[in-house]
């Protein structure tokens, strides 16, 4: 049509592929794919970050994504390695209390996930009424520099109880216990897992009591990541009525923490795997508690908090995450196109014409050089010659194919074809050669 040839096809069929090849490498910069592999910083083997991590890791890797675990000692480490984007680490676990966004502003929050409980066990023949009554005592708190002992000695140095006038040990919480047992440790400050077997001994022993926090409140008013929890009466064991009354507790929350620059896919389906690990009711939380969509300390990603606002988006309920990047960007390139070319629409019927005109003004130059020979006089030679030329623009004319809304054009075209056959026929060579 409009005499096109195949070629003109052909490379009209080129010129598209390129272009959308061009606008799908532009959106794969916009929209980059997930990564295949990412990295989890938990803690020591038997920790209640690492046990919480290979959770992740089995139910992320049903999604088509591996995972790694890399074991750490826990909240101050995982930091570090978060905050180093040559570690390899993008999701790590983190104690409430331990840093904020000012000291780490390149992560964002995926919400709060579990409380941390601070638990003070001393024997049950000492009598102790709040934190002040440490002073001067030998007290078990976590190992040196890990999360749990920089948040209790901020809560002990809130009491006056620190290095200088109390004995503050660097034990591990098998340590600690043994420690307890023998004499050689007046409490211990621990931040124990709700399924630790040391936690479980400490509460069935009556030898030793869990400290009633009276002043929890002031706590968590004077530490905004502190909470006030309540261990009610009987929650251990029932039967026995263990604790034999509510008993105030302190605690902090663990954050899922992530790289700013982690993919929105690999959010999406972390937001969905901790609402199915955390989601279930405890000893201290309800059902869907947990995860948080705030957090105290840092900025939650708006991906998350979409996520426990409306659940997964039409895509992911459908199509597993791998999918959905792929199928963003193909409606990306639909709406692309559609936006580019929507427009020419009100243009088509004008281009459409141009085109016409276009192919047609080719065949009107050889017709002004059919025309112009005719001036310069010709020979029988060059008649025949003209002849043949005028005869294959008519056949070129008439395999146009030009829409009948534009009939105008052909048969304007064919006039003047006409016109100039019949001044070639009047010019005629006569037979002495001249015209």
């Amino acid at each position: 049509m409009l005499g096109f040839t195949d070629r003109h096809l052909f490379a009209a069929v080129v010129g598209a592929l390129a272009l959308a090849t061009v606008i799908w490498f532009a959106l794969g910069i916009l929209f980059p794919a997930p990564p295949a592999t990412i990295t989890i910083a938990g803690s020591f083997v038997g920790g209640h970050y690492e046990s919480l991590a290979r959770r992740y890791q089995e139910l992320l890797e049903r999604g088509h994504l591996d995972v790694n675990v890399r074991m750490t000692d826990g909240s101050v480490e995982n930091l570090e390695l978060l905050d180093d984007p040559k570690s390899g680490v993008q999701i790590g676990f983190v104690q409430g209390g331990v840093a904020n966004a000012e000291q780490a502003p390149d992560l964002l929050s995926l919400g709060r996930v579990d409380y941390q409980v601070f638990w003070l066990f001393y024997p049950a023949s000492e009598a102790l009424n709040d934190l002040t009554g440490l002073r001067g005592k030998r007290v078990a708190l976590g190992p040196v520099g890990s999360g749990s002992r920089i948040v209790t000695e901020k809560i002990l140095a809130a009491s006056g109880v620190n290095s200088e006038n109390s004995m503050l040990l660097n034990l591990s919480p098998l340590s600690a216990l043994n420690a307890l047992n023998d004499g050689s440790t007046d409490a211990v400050f621990l931040n124990f897992s709700p399924n630790s077997p040391f936690l479980q001994a400490l509460l069935n022993s009556p030898r030793y009591r869990p400290l009633n926090f009276t002043d929890a409140e002031a706590l968590t008013r004077i530490f905004p990541y502190l909470v006030h929890l309540i261990m009610p009466r009987g929650v251990i064991d029932y039967e026995k009525k263990i604790p034999a009354t509510d008993v105030n507790l302190i605690a902090t929350t663990n954050a899922v923490l992530v790289r700013k620059d982690l993919h929105p896919a690999i959010v999406d389906l972390l937001a969905q795997t901790m609402m199915t690990v955390h989601g279930a009711p405890g000893i201290f939380q309800r059902v869907a508690e947990f995860p948080t969509s705030n957090d105290p300390e840092y900025p939650v990603s708006e991906e998350a908090r979409e996520y426990y606002r409306n659940g997964p988006s039409f895509l992911n309920q459908y199509l597993p995450f791998w999918i959905t990047n792929y199928v963003k960007r193909a409606l990306a390139v639909l709406v692309t196109a559609v936006a580019i070319l929507l427009p020419t629409f009100s243009y088509a019927p004008r281009l459409h014409k141009w085109l016409v005109e276009f192919r047609l003004r080719a065949l009107y130059r050889r017709l002004r050089t059919v025309e112009a020979s005719l001036q310069k006089g010709t020979n029988a030679a060059r008649v025949s010659e003209l002849e043949n030329e005028l005869e294959s623009l008519d056949r070129e004319i008439g395999g146009f194919g030009v829409p009948m809304k534009h009939s105008d054009l052909y048969f304007a075209t064919i006039s003047h074809l006409n016109l100039v056959r019949r001044r070639l026929r009047v010019t005629r060579v006569e037979p002495g050669g001249e015209s």
